[in-house]
């Protein structure tokens, strides 16, 4: 039996990852947030590909938030591979809005199993079934819809597998930390730093715990100064390494220059360097440590973390963890005033036996943590799939609750995965391929494509070269009724020539705006489905006969 229940949870694990892979290659349609785009594709499109693209705030050189190195690394490579095609004419159209918006999130889709990996070594460690804790990871929507997307917080999660690998002992017996890792753990941190400085917040417990199994292993105070040197240095030529590019792109904004300053002498270079040395985590936090900058962001109570956002990413896990929490706490509370002879056995917070609370401290510490802040979103947390799913797989508390976890993450991938905001790319795949038509381009024509009550659209999955002027978009975001009309009118009026075409997208449940403003329609176009979480649904209306308006995008022609 047991046999049999193993051999099932292996094909649920592989039928799980496999829809992974194929909903992104598919494409997953929801979008979660802008920053899945503006934080990586959308700034190498531009770089590499030459594309019309958006440079959000962070990646400008006057005020450089974010390093540049992971989005070179991912999409930046996944942009440069697909450019090198076509211009070996291995295909004709390689650069098409299908390829801008899946390669990039492939090749996070690919790297999403280092988390199954970490998982399947961790398990045994601490006390849980390696199979049953990978079909609770893959089936968790967290990971079929976060996972697969180019969030910094994506990596920042599997930087966090990584490092709970890394400090983890080898042998699940013995409690030795292995010696090679030091110089690794080093690089993982401060890799992760500069990926997100909040990462620290994730690292803090690992790197305690870690500290713990070296001086509890090592009799001599030479050897745990050797580790901490180790790690010390290694980060030290990490930071470097991040410092010299983040200096490199900034101050020679963009790829463009650092071509041609390849041609110049060393000395060029180095003068670039000394104009200004740029560390992008100091300017992160320098920026959000400003409490009017985070309000900007938007402003949540501080216990938005452990009572909305836990729960809404992984659901019934978080509410036993914190009830497996809370008995913690008063079992260590209850020994600390009762138990007389607890000082000898005081360091079993961080010994394996405690292995569980050792998890918990894990999935909390940086819960808290991140808890300190007033700007508080869901995404923060999806690091803490790791330790959360070893834990409740260790405790076996996931079994009873089967059908409710079933129920919740499949609502969840329906919810974020195809109907957040879900009409917008397919929106722009079809205006993508009606610019680039054949009788588009054999007649030039002039197009102006106003975006309005969507999240920002990601100009490069348009594909208008930077050259390309005949190509407008605006992005009126969520701006009001009075100002989207004369907008509209300004434009609609202004119509120099019989080539031009003027597109309003915006969603059905805020489309009377545009009846009010007074314009025609020419023709249009609903993309289904699209939910707008600003401007919801009206409930009546769901259940009339033109439903569907509700819950999708309208592309009007004017």
């Amino acid at each position: 039996g047991a046999r049999r229940g193993a051999m099932r949870a292996v094909g649920l694990w592989a039928l799980l990852a496999a829809l992974r892979v194929g909903w992104c290659l598919l494409p997953q349609a929801g979008y979660l947030h802008p920053d899945e785009f503006f934080q990586a594709p959308e700034v190498m499109a531009g770089d590499v590909l030459n594309l019309q693209v958006y440079y959000p705030w962070e990646f400008l050189s006057s005020s450089p938030c974010r390093t540049v190195v992971f989005p070179l690394m991912t999409s930046g490579v996944t942009y440069w591979v697909i450019r090198s095609l076509q211009q070996l004419d291995v295909c004709s159209s390689c650069i098409n809005s299908y390829t801008l918006l899946v390669s990039p999130r492939l090749v996070f889709t690919i790297f999403s199993f280092i988390l199954d990996y970490s998982v399947y070594r961790l398990a045994p460690f601490w006390g849980a079934d390696p199979w049953k804790a990978l079909v609770l990871l893959a089936g968790s929507y967290v990971t079929l819809v976060f996972y697969t997307r180019t969030f910094t917080n994506t990596l920042e999660g599997l930087l966090f597998a990584i490092l709970m690998l890394l400090v983890s002992p080898r042998k699940s017996s013995g409690s030795s930390a292995d010696p090679a890792s030091s110089p690794l753990i080093g690089v993982v941190t401060t890799t992760g730093f500069f990926n997100r400085p909040t990462f620290l917040a994730f690292a803090l417990m690992p790197l305690l715990y870690w500290a713990g199994l070296i001086v509890g292993s090592q009799k001599s105070i030479k050897t745990v100064i050797n580790h901490c040197l180790k790690l010390i240095s290694s980060a030290c030529f990490t930071a470097i390494v991040f410092i010299t590019a983040d200096t490199f792109y900034f101050t020679s904004v963009g790829l463009d220059n650092l071509y041609s300053i390849k041609k110049n002498s060393i000395f060029d270079v180095i003068g670039q360097l000394n104009k200004k040395i740029i560390v992008t985590p100091l300017n992160f936090l320098n920026y959000n440590l400003n409490p009017r900058n985070l309000a900007l962001h938007g402003s949540h109570p501080r216990v938005t973390h452990f009572t909305i956002n836990g729960i809404m990413l992984f659901g019934v896990l978080h509410i036993l963890a914190i009830g497996a929490g809370v008995k913690m706490l008063k079992k260590y509370i209850h020994q600390l005033l009762w138990v007389r002879s607890y000082y000898s056995r005081s360091a079993g917070l961080l010994v394996p036996s405690e292995g569980n609370s050792t998890l918990l401290l894990f999935y909390f510490f940086p819960l808290a943590f991140l808890s300190l802040f007033s700007h508080q979103e869901p995404r923060f947390l999806i690091p803490l799939i790791l330790p959360l799913v070893l834990f409740s797989t260790s405790q076996n508390t996931a079994v009873k609750w089967k059908h409710i976890i079933i129920v919740f993450n499949v609502l969840g991938a329906l919810l974020f995965g195809c109907l957040h905001q879900g009409g917008l790319i397919p929106c722009l795949f079809h205006l993508e391929r009606l610019m680039h038509s054949p009788q588009s381009s054999n007649h030039p024509r002039h197009y102006t494509l106003l975006f309005a009550h969507t999240y920002m659209p990601p100009r490069s999955l348009l594909n208008i070269k930077k050259v390309d002027t005949h190509i407008e978009v605006i992005d009126m975001a969520g701006s009001e009724d009075a100002i989207l009309c004369q907008t509209v009118d300004q434009r609609a009026n202004s119509f120099p020539c019989s080539g031009c075409h003027f597109f309003v997208i915006i969603p059905g449940t805020v489309r009377a705006t545009l009846t009010k403003c007074g314009v025609s329609v020419k023709n249009e176009t609903l993309v289904f489905p699209h939910l707008s979480m600003e401007d919801p649904p009206q409930i009546p209306l769901l259940f009339s006969a033109n439903w569907r308006s509700q819950l999708g995008l309208y592309i009007l022609q004017l």
